[in-house]
Order: C-alpha cells, then sequence, then structure tokens
C-alpha cells in the first residue's frame, strides 16, 4: 500500500508540474474532471462516516478532547522543527524543541501543555516540506484532490513524498522501521486521531461553507489554495476555521 501511494504521488507530481509549467498561470486546475469525482467520493465518505464520527467525539468531555488535541499537536513538532530550520527560521525551531522536550517528557507525552507554564509560549504554526518548497520559491503546481486525503497541489504532494521517504520522524519509527516500542498501527491512529480532532472542531464552520457556497468544490479549492498560500507568507490567517493550521494534515505530511 504504501509502495502503491508513493509511486502515485510520484506521478502525480511529475504530472502535475508538467502541466503547470506549460503555462504561466500560478495555480491550474489541470484535472478538473477527476478532482470533481473524487471531492465528490470524500463527501460522501465524510457524510457517511466521518462526520458521524466526529460529532460523537464533540460530546466527549472538554478535558479528554484537549488532552486528545494537544497530543496530536505535540506529535506534530517532529515534522515542524525540521521544516523551520530548513526555513532558517532558527529561533522557532528552538521553542518548537523546548516545547517537544518537555511535554512529551512532564507533559505526558503531550497531554498536558506544561511547556507553555514555563514560559514556553505557543505561537505555534505547523510547518511542513510543501510549504519548505514554497518558501525556496518552487511553484504550487496543479491543483489536485486527494482520495480520502483532500485538496493538495502537485508541489504538497512532493511534501507528502518528502514524508514517506524519510522526512518524518514519527513516520521513520512507527512505520518504516520495525522496533519493540511501536507498531505500524500507532502513527496511522495518530493521523486519523489529528483529522478527526480537526474534524470536530469544524463542523460549524465547513456546514455553513457548504450552505453558503453556490459552488462547494471551488469554494473549497480556493479556501485551500489561499490558506496554503497565508502558511507560506507566515501572515495572518484568512481562513475561518477553529484551527486552520491543521487544514493540511488531511491532504499532506
Amino acid at each position: 500500500m504504501k509502495k502503491i501511494l508513493i509511486v502515485f504521488l510520484m506521478n502525480l507530481m511529475i504530472g502535475g508540474f508538467a502541466i503547470a509549467n506549460a503555462d504561466n498561470e500560478e495555480v491550474k486546475d489541470c484535472f478538473e474532471g477527476l478532482n470533481r469525482a473524487t471531492f465528490a467520493f470524500n463527501q460522501g465518505l465524510d457524510k457517511a462516516i466521518f462526520e458521524p464520527i466526529a460529532k460523537g467525539y464533540r460530546k466527549l468531555p472538554s478535558p479528554i478532547r484537549t488532552g486528545t488535541g494537544n497530543v496530536v499537536s505535540n506529535l506534530s513538532n517532529l515534522i515542524t522543527i525540521p521544516n523551520n530550520l530548513l526555513q532558517g527560521d532558527f529561533k522557532t525551531a528552538g521553542i518548537n524543541t523546548a516545547r517537544l522536550s518537555v511535554n512529551t517528557t512532564i507533559g505526558i507525552f503531550g497531554i498536558f501543555d506544561v511547556a507553555q507554564q514555563l514560559g514556553f509560549v505557543k505561537n505555534y504554526k505547523k510547518e511542513d516540506y510543501g510549504q519548505t518548497l514554497g518558501k525556496w520559491g518552487v511553484g504550487e503546481g496543479c491543483y489536485v484532490v486527494l482520495p480520502i486525503l483532500g485538496p493538495s497541489t502537485a508541489r504538497d504532494a512532493v511534501g507528502s513524498l518528502t514524508s514517506f521517504i524519510g522526512g518524518d520522524p514519527w513516520y521513520n519509527v512507527t512505520v518504516r522501521n520495525d522496533t519493540q516500542y511501536f507498531k505500524d498501527s500507532d502513527y496511522y491512529i495518530s493521523r486519523g486521531t489529528d483529522g478527526l480532532d480537526f474534524r470536530a472542531k469544524n463542523i460549524d464552520s465547513f456546514d455553513n461553507l457548504e450552505k453558503n457556497s453556490m459552488d462547494f468544490y471551488a469554494s473549497v479549492r480556493s479556501l485551500y489554495l489561499q490558506d496554503r498560500k497565508q502558511k507560506i507568507l507566515n501572515s495572518n490567517k484568512i481562513v475561518d476555521t477553529q484551527d486552520d493550521s491543521d487544514w493540511d494534515e488531511i491532504q499532506s505530511n
């Protein structure tokens, strides 16, 4: 399955960049017909499976949801920190490293945000390899919608591929390498929980977007592309979700 996904992302990357480079437009929906079909498929899965589970998750006591969100946020530092370094943001890399160390140990795997209480202020923006490529001047390539994973671009697909071939320490110790401490399922459960936490926080936001959109597909595409641009610029978010730093977790990393 992993090999199939990697081959798929490589083909997408090559095709997406090739088509996009044939035109000077910044982002093209080169595969719109296929993208819309995939989007409809994802929407069907969401309505049948993900949204009901997310609604059930929202009924859990607040401390449980907060602790769960803290754990997956803590794990995401494992990708954010190397990308801080690759982008030359050494100060933020140091703060995030301190937060990761303190919260993983004293905070019991990140359940409790002890680092905040010790003065390591949480001014946290997730970073990934797609954002780093954008910082380096690599164009987006074509817009694509991936099955289950959702919106992406050719550039972000390269970022996802980087995680699978060694750029994600958590993936490395759980899936790529056999250890007595972690199993493959630990990685997939954490990724699924991250997506669930994001979906639960933004049920109302996405419902409102769908109700108020004449073309929900186009609205999500615009939302995603704007959000990614804002992340690369490290400017204020313009996306109306409760935790839009997690928007790309559903599609890459």
